[in-house]
C-alpha cells in the first residue's frame, strides 16, 4: 500500500512543485517530475509540500557523504541523491527562475548542533544563465537567521555576483585582503562553489564538520549572520525555491 500511495504521488506532474501543490492540494512531500517552461526534456525534482504550498527543493545538506568539492561541470548539472543530499544543478535552477510572467521566493532552512533553527526567505529570487555565470539576484529578505546573503559585514554583500568554483572565478576578490592574509579566489578557502563576493559571509556548500569539530573552521557550512563570532559549521541546511 505505501509503495502504491508513492507512485501515485511522483506521478504528478507540473511546471514546478508550487504548480503541482496548487492543482493537488493533498499532494505530499517527495520526488516528482516538472518541467519548466522553455526546458525541453523533464526532469525530477524534491518537492517539500507544505501549507504555504510547494517548495521545490535545490538543496539540501545533512552529513559528509556527499561531497560539494565540485568543479563548474558539476555543479551546472547537479549532483547527490534527491532524497538524501544533494545540488539539483545551476543549470535547473536557473530554468526554474527565467520565467519573465512570475516571481520567485527563496527560502533557507538552518539547522545547528544544538537543536536550534532559522530561517531566511527573499523575494524575487532569480539565477541567470551560464553567460552571466549564474549571477545570483535576490530581494526583500526575512527571517530569523539574518540577511547573510548581504553580508555578514559591510562590503561582502553577494547579491548580484557570478557563482565561483575552483576551476571557474567569479568572486569579488583580486585580492581579499583579511589581516595579512591575501586571498585570490574564496572558493579554495571556503572549499566547494558559491556565489561569492568577498568571501566569508554565507558559503552551505563547505566541508561538512560533525559537532565538536564545527567551530573555527574556514571551510564549512556557513551562515555568519545566524552563528558567530567564530566560523560555525551547520548541522543541516536546505534551500528551496517557490512562485508566485
Amino acid at each position: 500500500m505505501l509503495l502504491l500511495h508513492l507512485l501515485f504521488y511522483s506521478s504528478f506532474s507540473g511546471e514546478d512543485c508550487t504548480k503541482i501543490k496548487v492543482s493537488t492540494p493533498n499532494a505530499q512531500s517527495g520526488v516528482y517530475i516538472i518541467q519548466p517552461k522553455g526546458v525541453q526534456k523533464p526532469f525530477k525534482v524534491y518537492c517539500e509540500m507544505l501549507p504555504d504550498g510547494g517548495w521545490t527543493v535545490f538543496q539540501r545538506r545533512t552529513g559528509g557523504k556527499v561531497s560539494f568539492q565540485r568543479n563548474w561541470a558539476e555543479y551546472k548539472q547537479g549532483f547527490g541523491y534527491l532524497k538524501k543530499d544533494f545540488w539539483l544543478g545551476l543549470a535547473r535552477v536557473s530554468a526554474l527562475t527565467k520565467s519573465q510572467d512570475q516571481t520567485h521566493v527563496l527560502r533557507v532552512d538552518l539547522w545547528d548542533f544544538e537543536g536550534g533553527s532559522a530561517f531566511a526567505e527573499y523575494q524575487n529570487f532569480r539565477i541567470g544563465g551560464e553567460r552571466a555565470a549564474y549571477k545570483l539576484s535576490v530581494g526583500t529578505y526575512k527571517g530569523t537567521a539574518g540577511d547573510a546573503i548581504r553580508g555578514a559585514y559591510e562590503g561582502i554583500d553577494q547579491n548580484g555576483f557570478g557563482f565561483s568554483t575552483s576551476d571557474r572565478d567569479n568572486d569579488g576578490c583580486s585580492p581579499c585582503v583579511f589581516g595579512d592574509i591575501a586571498e585570490n579566489e574564496c572558493s579554495f578557502s571556503e572549499r566547494g562553489g558559491w556565489w561569492f563576493s568577498r568571501c566569508g559571509s554565507a558559503n552551505l556548500h563547505g566541508d561538512w564538520h560533525p559537532a565538536g569539530d564545527n567551530i573555527g573552521w574556514a571551510s564549512g557550512l556557513h551562515w555568519r549572520t545566524w552563528k558567530g563570532p567564530a566560523p560555525y559549521s551547520l548541522r543541516a541546511t536546505r534551500m528551496m525555491v517557490k512562485s508566485m
